[in-house]
């Protein structure tokens, strides 16, 4: 009985890591440029002292829907959305360099420009702070951004940086605790041109909300099941118990 008890318990973990997935998915469906989590386990055999008799289920490591969500337009100068494939590169706290597809930006006091979970945007020369102020600012589909500087004529226009944006192998890279995509080796993703930008738009997430619940739903009936398998586990140890104690 112990190898159904095992079974039945390792599952019924994974169901709750799973859950916790289909939750933080459905918690994100809102949220700009939002890649949905994928829960996935598989059947391991459980090596150890004696023969390998027993199994259990584990969580392979989480990887992404990487669809593109919808593009819808806001009309903001400091919104933007990748077309097609693309990130945008960041620069995280610690000086290292990630991308995201988040594209909902705004400047700071000091004129950089940052998205809105403050992780500055990356250049052709580091991280892209606006001469200010400025009145005007336009980010054309190739990511160069131009301004007018506060005081000066309409047609007077300045070309001030361009924002890096890159277009990895999805296999070569990986999500962080911070929301934001990492090569897995740990190098840094040189500039792709090909890459476009649509102004004044933002991409939403790309999670589909019924589908989540669906499998919310089908994850609370597994792990129900789960737990009805250990209860079972336990009346036939204790039926086996008083049977070996009637003789």
């Amino acid at each position: 009985m112990d190898k159904m008890l095992y079974v039945a318990m390792s599952g019924a973990k994974q169901n709750m890591h799973a859950l916790a997935v289909t939750a933080n998915n459905l918690a994100n469906a809102k949220t700009t440029g939002f890649k949905a989590d994928l829960a996935q386990a598989r059947t391991m055999q459980a090596f150890g002292e004696g023969l390998p008799t027993r199994v259990f289920s584990m969580t392979e490591r989480a990887s992404q829907n990487f669809g593109g969500g919808s593009i819808q337009t806001t009309g903001r100068d400091l919104d933007v959305a990748i077309q097609g494939d693309g990130w945008l590169a960041v620069q995280t706290p610690d000086g290292g360099e990630a991308y995201t597809r988040a594209g909902h930006l705004k400047l700071t006091e000091t004129g950089g420009l940052e998205t809105s979970n403050g992780d500055l945007l990356i250049g052709d020369a580091g991280p892209i702070f606006l001469p200010l102020p400025v009145n005007n600012i336009h980010i054309s589909g190739d990511g160069t951004i131009t301004v007018q500087p506060e005081g000066a004529p309409a047609n007077a226009q300045e070309e001030v940086g361009r924002i890096k944006m890159v277009n990895p192998d999805v296999r070569d890279i990986e999500k962080g605790n911070d929301g934001l995509f990492r090569r897995k080796d740990g190098n840094i993703e040189p500039a792709d041109v090909t890459v476009q930008l649509a102004s004044g738009a933002l991409e939403a997430s790309n999670v589909n909300p019924v589908n989540e619940m669906t499998d919310m739903i089908a994850l609370q009936r597994q792990f129900e099941m789960q737990l009805k398998l250990m209860k079972t586990a336990e009346e036939i140890d204790s039926a086996s118990s008083s049977l070996l104690r009637a003789f």
